[in-house]
């Protein structure tokens, strides 16, 4: 085999044997010698693989740390891995499940367990240092498709055989550490040694595996839970038990046979009902109520889910009245600016809120209000002509990112209020141990969106996700349990829709661009789903706002 060249971060060129592993390299690399920046994994043209993969063609090498973001997303990966491993071990008989992202960490929990007690946990805990003080390898391998099922059949893994049931390779790639194995979903550390930073935390019917913010830290910070988050999740396992769906091998059963359209009757039915509960909290609380709030992060499905709430209050009595945050929006010469000085609009302070505060309190007084409109283009404020006055079974819908910091309407009495948090929290799991990302849910359904709706390519979406995730953390999630109510817009079946309108805008990546790897990434996951014809979504879904062709105007 003729010898590879690799372009390395210096710009530098290696000649290397054909069949190198890229650990050779990151054992040159002056990272490696830096305790906190050890090299977890590589880029090899921006395609994210493991230390032992083996060079074959030549490429641009890039080595990952642990204390770079894909680095720790790598950590976080092989942290939940040896978790897994030490459930096993020492609770063989109890079936580990992965939950949900939970404040610094993932919720977890034992099947059929109502609660772990703290000797148990104590067990668990001790047993990850223990194996990570013996660093034992990680390794990757690709084994035969009946050798991996009839495996994870054996060891109790269901949900994992369930998933190679859909798929029809005549190998697996699987991780291995000493006699367990899973699916190799993504690269893992080498070796258990660095994955000595963690803390198991109880909480609930479970306990949380809390990770580190950067690789070097030390101690972990007082626990911060959500108890709106943690209950949302509750209803909406209980909504998989009702749907009999808690993993992607179920859903693809059902997707693969003659039930899958009443399937989605089901999921948008318990969407409506939910919708309507929190329309009966609105009137119950009475006429005080004048401005409903609305927020949540980006492609959450917040403004389908405000015009059929306000169908929802029409049958109550209410004549609903939107009223857009973006009209609010200060003149380009009074936005402020981010430390890269770029105009940040999702700043609070980019909002004129004076002058909100004084409209609202005028329409709660019955007085006519002419509502500004915002110039994207000219960045400024002009007249829109457009009056409007509240009547008295009025009530306005507000929907924006601040819509539940009461600095945007500290004018307006909290009596006077409603606020609603919306976001997209999956109960899907692949399998017993590898979740379905809210994050990734989002962000397939934005993708998808941008692309049909505002003509942005894939790579244009996933360059400005991390923006957007850290807008999130700053404006929106420190909130959410300020919130009267919480509206869960995820809809078990959605991902099955969108596979194959998200797959060849995510092929138009390519091995040039930095998103490549998290391109990859999403086609690996996606892959794991049945596709489910668009048709089949009922047109006043959420999932419409996404995927086009619906009932509602945008």
């Amino acid at each position: 085999m003729p010898n590879v060249h690799i372009r390395m971060p210096s710009g530098e060129t290696r000649e290397l044997p054909h069949g190198t592993p890229v650990s050779l390299l990151a054992e040159e690399a002056p990272q490696a010698k830096n305790k906190g920046e050890e090299i977890i994994a590589a880029l090899i043209d921006n395609e994210l693989v493991s230390l032992a993969y083996k060079l074959k063609f030549n490429a641009a090498f890039q080595p990952v740390t642990a204390d770079s973001p894909i680095g720790m997303s790598t950590y976080k990966r092989s942290l939940c891995f040896l978790l897994t491993i030490a459930a096993r071990e020492i609770f063989p008989d109890r079936p580990l499940v992965i939950g949900h992202s939970f404040g610094d960490g993932y919720f977890y929990s034992f099947s059929g367990l109502e609660r772990i007690d703290e000797a148990d946990l104590a067990r668990l805990d001790a047993r990850m240092r223990d194996m990570a003080a013996r660093n034992l390898p990680i390794v990757r391998e690709t084994i035969s498709y009946t050798e991996a099922r009839d495996y994870f059949e054996s060891h109790g893994q269901k949900a994992t055989a369930l998933l190679l049931d859909f798929r029809n390779e005549n190998k697996i790639a699987i991780t291995r550490c000493g006699d367990f194995m899973d699916l190799a979903h993504s690269p893992l550390a080498p070796f258990t040694g660095i994955l000595d930073n963690f803390q198991l935390y109880r909480y609930g019917a479970g306990f949380v595996l809390r990770f580190p913010s950067r690789r070097g830290q030390e101690g972990f910070p007082a626990f911060q839970g959500s108890p709106v988050l943690y209950s949302i999740y509750r209803e909406y396992k209980n909504w998989g038990k009702i749907l009999n769906v808690a993993s992607v091998g179920q859903l693809n059963r059902i997707s693969a046979g003659k039930n899958i359209k009443d399937f989605i009757y089901v999921a948008e039915a318990l969407h409506n009902k939910k919708i309507t509960r929190i329309a009966d909290s609105i009137y119950e609380r009475g006429k005080d109520v004048k401005a409903v709030l609305i927020a949540g992060p980006s492609s959450s499905g917040k403004t389908t889910f405000t015009k059929k709430l306000a169908i929802d209050l029409t049958v109550h009595g209410y004549i609903p009245l939107a009223l857009s945050l973006d009209d609010y929006f200060h003149p380009r010469d009074k936005t402020p600016r981010d430390a890269e000085g770029k105009y940040d609009f999702e700043s609070l302070e980019a909002i004129d809120v004076e002058l909100l505060n004084k409209h609202l309190l005028s329409l709660f007084d019955g007085q006519e209000v002419e509502i500004p409109a915002f110039d994207f283009k000219s960045g400024n404020r002009r007249d829109s002509g457009t009056r409007l006055r509240l009547p008295p079974n009025g009530i306005i819908l507000m929907e924006g990112i601040h819509g539940l910091n009461d600095r945007l309407t500290p004018r307006v009495p909290a009596a006077s209020k409603f606020k609603i948090y919306v976001s997209a929290l999956t109960q899907l799991n692949l399998d017993e141990h590898n979740r379905v990302s809210t994050t990734v849910n989002r962000l397939i359904r934005r993708m998808v969106r941008d692309q049909q709706f505002r003509g942005h390519s894939a790579h244009t979406t996933l360059a400005m996700w991390p923006s957007v995730r850290r807008g999130e953390d700053k404006n929106i999630f420190p909130f959410q349990d300020s919130a009267d109510a919480c509206f869960n817009s995820a809809l078990d079946y959605e991902l099955g829709v969108l596979k194959p309108i998200a797959d060849p805008i995510l092929r138009t990546v390519k091995p040039g661009q930095d998103s490549y790897h998290e391109a990859l990434r999403l086609l690996s996951f996606l892959e794991f789903f049945i596709p489910i014809p668009v048709k089949y979504v009922p047109p006043a879904s959420i999932l419409r706002e996404f995927v086009g062709d619906s009932s509602f105007k945008y």
